[in-house]
């Protein structure tokens, strides 16, 4: 595999029909219809948590750690493959000082706007057209990085 500078070690060799992707659409609706009936997308929740005083999106985020963690698990357990038949492989991550800056930016962009990537499409599905702007804010950060990303601690 040619390094072209991305942080993705996992590529598919299989080809699949445009069609194959239509499973990620469904999938993420419901994701999304599930963000916004339990408040995930709300701004006033997301408050809340950065002003401590509810422990309802604590409860969320803790509960998707543990459950990302027993996952993980259990895929390296089984050594399982995903729906084409492909070993999941999932490799070490180093630390590096560049994450805590970027966890830090991340917080604070989040706590402004009371958004991070995956409710933000879930806002804009529900109808929050000012979200707009922080997914072109969002869109605009990625590519800033990816230009400067030879340039910054890591």
């Amino acid at each position: 595999m040619v390094d072209t500078g991305t942080a993705c070690v996992n590529e598919s060799a299989v080809v699949k029909p445009w069609y194959s992707n239509l499973k990620y659409l469904i999938v993420g609706a419901i994701f999304g219809i599930v963000f916004v009936k339990a408040e995930i997308i709300s701004w006033f929740r997301i408050q809340e948590m950065f002003r401590f005083e509810s422990f309802h999106m604590y409860g969320v985020i803790g509960t998707a750690v543990v459950v990302g963690m027993i996952s993980v698990q259990i895929i390296k357990a089984r050594r399982a493959k995903s729906i084409e038949g492909e070993e999941i492989v999932i490799h070490d991550k180093e630390f590096n000082k560049g994450q805590i800056y970027g966890g830090i930016i991340f917080g604070l962009g989040w706590a402004i706007t009371g958004a991070c990537p995956g409710p933000l499409f879930a806002q804009m599905g529900a109808g929050f057209t000012v979200v707009i702007v922080t997914f072109l804010s969002a869109v605009f950060g990625t590519w800033v990085y990816g230009k400067f990303r030879d340039k910054l601690p890591h």
